[in-house]
């Protein structure tokens, strides 16, 4: 072969590796697990500094709230330590998900409040009330799954989002105003701090945030298909909930739908990954309960299966 053929054949070669890398390459970066669209832009409206900032401030005034009227659980309180070990399991698995999540100092808040809710805010700050743990007789998966749907909230910035798009919406209001003569477009700009635990999210952020949070979970050796649990008991429990299109919230059957469908991509992983050396669901032999009317648990842990 000539030399000229010769670069000519190596030309070819190369191109056609250079093709079969790019149609390659996809399949080789695809992620495992569950997928989810790009961020809302509305996020890029407001400074992830600035909120993480507020959120910080907001926090710790709830702490300090929390503890002028006795209910701040202390660090050593058997349900605080429940949740923080499961925490400490989860956190690793954030950062792929935002890499601002290294950063982040994640606290855990566990408070003794009859309320079934939970929420975790920009920054990694999270708080749960003992009400959705004694009242649903949260196992340990199931509370993994709370805890990684109220950790994809912040991972995918969704209240950085809906500031964004409340201060896309005050400002555009403010500019017609402006221009009408009906007022400054400066006031139309919020305080985003005094938002932060008022905020709605949509039907959409909290659909994202139920399939993130059983990645999150399946990662850290807890089961997925305790989301599917975890909603039958919340269905049992709010009872009465307005249908599905009054609400900003997906009904129950929906979520356990939506998650039903996921599963294929989660449990692989959960299969493969290393499970906790400790577990806090175990019926107590003798003892009551820490809190009162809760169920007894094992909160100290016992022997994974």
């Amino acid at each position: 072969m000539g030399g000229l053929q010769l670069k000519r054949w190596a030309g070819r070669m190369l191109g056609a590796g250079v093709l079969s890398l790019a149609v390659l390459a996809p399949a080789a970066m695809a992620r495992e697990g569950v997928e989810v669209g790009p961020r809302s832009r509305f996020a890029y409206m407001v400074s992830a500094e600035d909120l993480e900032t507020a959120a910080q401030r907001n926090y710790l005034q709830l702490a300090e709230q929390a503890r002028q009227q006795n209910a701040l659980l202390p660090d050593n309180h058997p349900l605080a330590i429940r949740l923080k070990s499961i925490a400490a399991r989860l956190i690793p698995y954030t950062y792929e998900w935002n890499p601002r999540a290294q950063q982040w100092r994640w606290q855990v808040m566990a408070l003794n409040a009859k309320e079934l809710n939970a929420f975790c805010m920009p920054g990694g700050k999270i708080a749960f009330f003992s009400g959705i743990v004694t009242q649903l007789q949260l196992t340990d998966d199931e509370v993994a799954m709370v805890m990684g749907h109220e950790m994809a909230h912040a991972l995918r910035e969704h209240a950085r989002a809906q500031t964004g798009k409340t201060r896309a919406t005050s400002l555009g209001a403010g500019i017609i105003s402006s221009i009408l003569g009906l007022g400054n477009t400066g006031d139309a700009l919020l305080n985003v701090g005094s938002q932060l635990l008022t905020l709605k999210f949509s039907r959409e952020d909290e659909t994202e945030a139920d399939l993130v949070g059983m990645d999150l979970a399946a990662h850290a050796g807890y089961d997925p298909r305790a989301g599917i649990s975890l909603w039958r008991k919340m269905s049992a429990a709010n009872k009465g909930a307005p249908p599905q299109w009054m609400s900003t919230h997906p009904a129950s059957a929906t979520r356990i739908t939506d998650m039903q469908a996921q599963l294929g991509k989660v449990l692989p992983i959960y299969e493969r990954a290393a499970k906790p050396a400790q577990r806090f669901d175990a019926p107590l032999k003798t003892g009551s309960s820490y809190l009162d009317g809760a169920p007894a648990l094992a909160y100290w842990g016992a022997a994974h299966k």
